[in-house]
């Protein structure tokens, strides 16, 4: 169990220099996406932080430095070469408010095989897929090789069970194309905890699991959340997901 949520922001100057440098990046470099920039206005000192799908831990130590040694981030990352940087990064950094969780959400807990795509022989993390409900590789067909990985699949609600988890103020997902079944396995989260959901959603991984954008957004409209999109420095209201955006943040109505 992390401490209780407290109103203060500190923490290891390492943490800090790294989640400004993250801030300052994230209009300029590719690979750091914009919205790292825009969490740092929904996220409080005390949040507990869900970053699902962390890879290699851009949004984790952000959140961590955001949400300050009183708040908690749950690291929750399925592949073993990902894990193994993220638990560097906590000691190197003094992130002592992160947790890493190995393991995948879905609909239902079972073991299940992750896809990992290659490219000329090097895996692409970023890809990674549960072939669990696939019906194929989808836009991974591009790849010319893959590697299967065994992992443990957990929902959301039982993540939350299994780690005395009592709050959730935001999560983050990255999960190409299982957004449908995360979301189905945290009805409970969801319902009771109202956390504010920022997800990557796009058509083409989420057909491969037969769901569209619109069985996504529509049931997140039914439980009373609307749909932003970061854009010239600020979380403006859209209705529709279009491809000028991955990555879609999710208030609830209070």
């Amino acid at each position: 169990m992390f401490p209780p949520r407290a109103r203060g922001r500190t923490g290891d100057p390492r943490l800090r220099a790294l989640a400004a440098a993250l801030r300052w990046l994230a209009p300029r470099a590719f690979f750091v996406e914009t919205e790292v920039r825009g969490i740092s206005t929904v996220v409080r000192p005390g949040d507990v932080c869900l970053d699902i799908g962390a890879k290699h831990g851009l949004y984790t130590f952000t959140l961590a430095d955001l949400a300050g040694p009183g708040g908690a981030v749950y690291a929750v990352e399925p592949l073993h070469d990902p894990v193994r940087v993220l638990r560097s990064g906590v000691r190197l950094l003094g992130a002592g408010n992160v947790r890493v969780v190995r393991c995948a959400l879905g609909r239902e807990s079972e073991s299940a095989t992750m896809s990992l795509p290659t490219r000329r022989g090097r895996p692409v993390h970023g890809r990674a897929y549960l072939t669990s409900g696939a019906h194929g590789p989808g836009p991974n067909a591009e790849f010319s090789g893959q590697r299967r990985v065994t992992t443990a699949v957990t929902t959301l609600d039982s993540l939350c069970r299994d780690h005395g988890i009592t709050r959730v103020d935001f999560v983050k997902a990255d999960v190409e194309g299982a957004e449908a079944a995360m979301l189905d396995g945290g009805q409970e989260v969801l319902s009771r905890h109202r956390p504010a959901l920022m997800l990557e959603i796009e058509e083409r991984h989420l057909a491969k699991y037969g769901d569209s954008v619109a069985s996504v957004t529509d049931r997140l409209r039914n439980l009373g959340y609307r749909m932003r999109v970061w854009h010239r420095g600020r979380w403006r209201p859209v209705d529709s997901v279009t491809a000028a955006h991955r990555n879609y943040l999710f208030l609830p109505e209070r």
